[in-house]
């Protein structure tokens, strides 16, 4: 008899393989100051992230947005696409598997500016299982990359996600 396990044909098909994302509308000014305002409110948000005049004289030479700036924040639609394997799914016996968020971490490359348009891609990395006190628990790690038009990185996040 085979061992138990979570680890799918699609998960290993899957492995590395980059998949298309979602592309975001222009980032303008106004996008950005008004994400500087919400994420440092009640204080107020460093001048490179809403004040034109002061950014002209930064390295930047105008202003940027936050790290953290979602520029997906506002689509439409949810993009569509094929669910990323690994992340649902069903145990082996039908029932549905629990999952929770293991932790993502993020590096930073240029600054994302008003006239950027984002593009979003991801894969699946790689993954281990394990026994524990809520029985095999599969971790899956993924990545997702951001790019601007001028295919700078802007960001990537490595992500890990626990399911059991």
């Amino acid at each position: 008899m085979d061992a138990l396990t979570y680890v799918t044909n699609e998960m290993l098909e899957a492995k590395g393989v980059w998949v298309s994302g979602q592309t975001s509308y222009p980032i303008t000014e106004t996008d950005i100051r008004r994400w500087a305002m919400a994420t440092y409110y009640p204080k107020k948000p460093p001048r490179i992230y809403w004040d034109a005049e002061f950014a002209k004289g930064t390295r930047w030479g105008d202003i940027i947005a936050p790290p953290d700036f979602n520029p997906f924040a506002w689509s439409l639609e949810a993009p569509r696409g094929t669910p990323r394997p690994g992340l649902v799914g069903r145990k082996p016996d039908g029932k549905p598997m629990t999952g929770m968020n293991g932790g993502q971490t993020d590096r930073y490359g240029v600054p994302m500016r008003p006239g950027d348009v984002i593009t979003a891609r991801s894969r699946l990395l790689d993954w281990h299982e394990k026994e524990g006190r809520l029985g095999l628990t599969l971790y899956v790690r993924s990545e997702i990359e951001w790019k601007n038009q001028k295919q700078e990185l802007v960001r990537t996040r490595i992500s890990t996600s626990i399911r059991y």
